[in-house]
């Protein structure tokens, strides 16, 4: 039997297709060439790695998948939409119900408690009812442990807590993708790996999760690694114990 996400996606089919993907930067008078020529594809339910020096490319290729950024050339295709051709407006609509990114720097905003935090992309994307958002944001803040820290604003928590609350806003409209740049870069050793802990449930449960890091003891126990060096891929592995070149 095919692994399904609850999101129409099987193990079959593509949740992410990058095809020949550039991207140029204008610097000065001239460009730089940041991404060159890259392809690969992820199945849903897949946990995904991407590491590699600085400034080559890693957190650019995120934002090609997430549509915050566009191709100079290529295709990306992303839960069936061609991403790269999408309008902003629409951008906006499908990123807020289909993808759940989490940054290095958590970006809760302040003046919100967590669980406010959490309820704001339902608020935004105008899914389930008032009543619905509040429980299913409490749903979420209790599944990432933060059920009794969610009215508290969060320069009261700690930055492992405000990832863990940005894990569940993330979370909050069901996507079927997540997205982590350097997610776990800005905490302990051991807050990061309570943190990866938490994704590696997410995937058992059908979530695709995508993750740049620089975390060589967490990347290497992510069953799927892709290096980019120079903005091409230099390895594509499933080792489910990533042998690590060090950066």
């Amino acid at each position: 039997m095919s692994k399904t996400n609850g999101n129409g996606h099987n193990g079959h089919d593509k949740i992410i297709e990058v095809k020949d993907v550039f991207k140029n930067f204008k610097v000065g008078d001239g460009e730089v060439t940041i991404l060159k020529g890259i392809s690969f594809d992820v199945k849903p339910g897949e946990f995904v790695s991407i590491v590699g020096p600085s400034g080559n490319g890693k957190s650019t290729l995120l934002n090609m998948i997430t549509g915050i950024d566009r191709p100079s050339a290529g295709e990306v295709i992303v839960t069936g939409r061609e991403v790269h051709r999408m309008s902003e407006n629409k951008l906006a609509s499908w990123r807020g119900e289909h993808v759940g990114i989490i940054f290095q720097f958590f970006q809760m905003l302040p003046a919100l408690s967590l669980l406010q935090n959490v309820i704001l992309p339902m608020d935004f994307a105008n899914k389930y009812s008032p009543k619905e958002r509040r429980e299913r944001a409490m749903h979420l803040l209790e599944t990432v442990g933060l059920a009794d820290q969610a009215e508290k604003l969060p320069s009261m928590v700690s930055g492992g807590q405000q990832q863990r609350a940005a894990i569940a806003r993330a979370l909050a409209n069901d996507p079927p993708l997540l997205v982590g740049d350097e997610p776990t870069g800005n905490l302990d050793t051991r807050t990061a790996t309570d943190v990866f802990e938490l994704f590696s449930k997410l995937v058992e449960q059908g979530k695709t999760m995508i993750m740049v890091t620089h975390d060589k003891e967490l990347a290497k126990r992510v069953p799927r690694v892709v290096e980019i060096t120079n903005g091409k891929i230099t390895r594509d592995e499933f080792v489910g114990g990533a042998t690590w070149t060090g950066y």
